[in-house]
């Protein structure tokens, strides 16, 4: 452990290693090629990841740091803490460890993408994401009501942060019990919009059956959403939510 320590301070550049699919879409947002020792391993696969191309460009590791560590990070990445003895254990490799905040609206995801590029040595970096957010919020569309529908009926909350980006395309989450849409609900009182995600739609499950029963289909337009980009409701979303004022 020494050795790889010595090893982590005699090189100069810096290596982030971001250990979850989360700060994984930062790091790959902001980060120069270079700068990526590596990311989850959700990343790198297609029905995950919005990102997975440029996930696949960097090392994967198991969401651990033991997992990082032949990446030889100098920063690791996380949200919501790694442990205690990940953290003591970067502190002895003289690594540094940049814990984001789990965001609740859209001005954490902002304040996300700036700490991440204060990180990586420019806070500039966030700044062509943010004003594409920024214009987004200056222009919004009148809001419809509308449904977020995911396998097994599975929605958001009418406060929650998915429901703030749905706002800035147009829909209006309605409230719903317990956060889930029921087929009795679709049937007697179908949203204006049903959003419905298509995250791992071709694969067999009890949540993709629901989802395709002909009553989960009431709803005046359905219109199609990347379900991955919603896993998180981060910064990938700016590029989902502009396609679907295109199309909503």
């Amino acid at each position: 452990m020494p050795v790889f320590a010595s090893l982590l301070a005699a090189s100069g550049a810096l290596r982030v290693a971001s250990l979850n699919l989360c700060t994984d879409e930062y790091l790959l947002l902001l980060a120069h090629p270079g700068e990526i020792a590596s990311v989850s391993r959700l990343s790198h696969d297609p029905a995950d990841s919005p990102l997975w191309r440029k996930g696949r460009r960097a090392l994967a590791n198991l969401g651990t740091l033991e997992s990082a560590l032949p990446s030889r990070p100098t920063l690791l990445l996380t949200m919501g803490g790694g442990g205690k003895a990940s953290a003591m254990i970067a502190e002895r490799l003289r690594m540094k460890t940049l814990d984001l905040p789990f965001p609740a609206n859209l001005e954490d995801v902002e304040a996300n993408m700036t700490r991440v590029a204060a990180a990586l040595g420019d806070p500039g970096r966030a700044a062509s994401w943010r004003r594409k957010l920024r214009r987004l919020r200056a222009t919004l569309p009148r809001p419809r009501d509308a449904i977020y529908l995911s396998a097994g009926g599975i929605s958001v909350g009418a406060n929650s942060l998915g429901a703030q980006w749905m706002l800035l395309a147009g829909f209006a989450q309605r409230p719903l019990p317990g956060g889930r849409a029921t087929l009795e609900t679709l049937t007697l009182h179908p949203p204006a919009i049903l959003l419905r995600a298509n995250y791992r739609r071709a694969q067999p499950s009890l949540g993709q059956r629901w989802l395709a029963h002909p009553l989960a289909h009431h709803a005046a337009r359905t219109v199609d959403t990347d379900g991955r980009a919603w896993t998180c409701a981060g910064p990938s979303l700016v590029e989902e939510i502009t396609r679907l004022r295109g199309v909503g």
